[in-house]
């Protein structure tokens, strides 16, 4: 009796030693991600108001230093990766991006605040690019996609826990402003991420890249079906920011959604993504990543020109669509990027391909603000959202086909 006791005790303990990195990675990027990139889309019409005297211009602005800061971390963790393993990576992130929380909590002014939101993007650059990988290669090969979907479920918890919180603090204040009480809050949180990912999360067997090229581009290079896979991405992060970013301002300014239905709209969002790139990414484990991807970029553009219908339960249904769809088409990507590399190149891979995405996500927020106080409306942010996702969906289709 006692030899099988024996035998099960190490499988037990080797899935549950699974199961914490899996946990821990989900929480980082929740920090990154939809701490420090994401909540900006919730308090954003209240921050814009305190601060930045309504205007949507200098919010948009604000959004586009927090993903200018996301290209340049980026680049750094391309020079990075040859020097510190991945876990190492995802602490550095992890410590930056919880300070800049913590000064986003207590932000006096419009400067201080921007400059908590550029650290958010450049810790979240670090924490994300290798927290994929991390999760992937904790799970057999024929399950990437699972595992990555996983880590995307993170950041659709934190998303649905932004909005939630926002709309509970929004309806408590007495001031009428809750953006700050709402970063102190997820401030707290990271700290106990951070705690844990030092306590918990240790190396298996990944090593700084021996090399990949200026940027990555080298290592980049040996993925096949690079070139859509890069515009792919890169048309994802310019048409997911018009719509997560200006999601709750849209609804608010031009549907007359009030704050606490717009924010439940987000939360919509987050919620869809728990499940979006879990589901899709499994998807894609049996079907293959370039029929699930082209099919998630066309539903993300027709969900983007659902909300402008600006009634229920269009506006539901298409908050669920682009959450679905917000979580699998990154999830995909990454997927594709890490069965075409190895423990060496996909660090310096993967950055390289990111320095497309950044750049696409850098220029979108302002043009998206610019175009909103120029019409008066969002409704022209919306569909630009959608014809760039059609135009990453034809890129998507010329993936290879396994």
């Amino acid at each position: 009796m006692s030899a099988p006791a024996s035998t099960d005790l190490p499988i037990v303990a080797q899935r549950e030693r699974i199961w914490l990195v899996i946990v821990l990675v989900m929480a980082a990027t929740c920090v990154a991600q939809a701490f420090g990139r994401f909540t900006w889309g919730v308090v954003l019409p209240d921050a814009r108001d305190d601060l930045l005297g309504g205007s949507n211009s200098l919010a948009g602005f604000f959004g586009t230093l927090n993903v200018t800061a996301y290209l340049v971390g980026t680049i750094g963790v391309s020079w990075a990766a040859s020097r510190v393993t991945l876990v190492g990576l995802m602490r550095i992130g992890l410590v930056v991006s919880t300070s800049a929380l913590g000064l986003a909590s207590i932000a006096p002014s419009g400067p201080v605040l921007a400059l908590a939101l550029i650290a958010m993007g450049i810790g979240g650059a670090i924490i994300w690019i290798p927290a994929p990988a991390i999760a992937a290669r904790s799970l057999p090969p024929n399950r990437a996609g699972l595992a990555v979907g996983l880590v995307g479920s993170g950041i659709g918890l934190g998303i649905v826990f932004a909005g939630q919180m926002a709309g509970y603090l929004e309806r408590r204040s007495d001031s009428g402003t809750f953006w700050q009480t709402l970063y102190r809050i997820e401030f707290s949180i990271a700290l106990l991420v951070v705690l844990g990912t030092f306590l918990f999360l240790r190396s298996q067997g990944d090593r700084p890249a021996v090399a990949g090229g200026f940027g990555g581009i080298t290592a980049l290079r040996t993925v096949r079906g690079w070139v859509p896979a890069v515009v792919a991405y890169a048309c994802f992060g310019f048409a997911y920011i018009l719509v997560i970013g200006f999601l709750v301002a849209r609804l608010e300014d031009d549907s007359g959604f009030s704050s606490s239905d717009a924010t439940n709209m987000f939360s919509l969002v987050g919620a869809a993504t728990v499940v979006g790139g879990l589901s899709l990414g499994r998807l894609s484990d049996r079907i293959g990543r370039r029929i699930t991807l082209t099919a998630t970029f066309v539903v993300f553009g027709l969900c983007g020109l659902l909300v402008l219908t600006g009634r229920q339960p269009w506006v539901a249904l298409a908050a669920v669509g682009v959450g679905l769809m917000f979580s699998g088409m990154p999830a995909l990507i990454i997927a594709h990027i890490v069965d075409n590399t190895t423990v060496d190149t996909y660090g310096p891979a993967f950055s390289a391909a990111t320095l497309a995405f950044g750049v696409t996500q850098m220029i979108s927020p302002q043009i998206g603000g610019a175009i909103a106080d120029a019409l008066g409306s969002f409704t022209w942010v919306f569909i630009l959202s959608a014809a760039v996702s059609f135009v990453g969906a034809g890129f998507a289709s010329r993936l290879p086909a396994r």
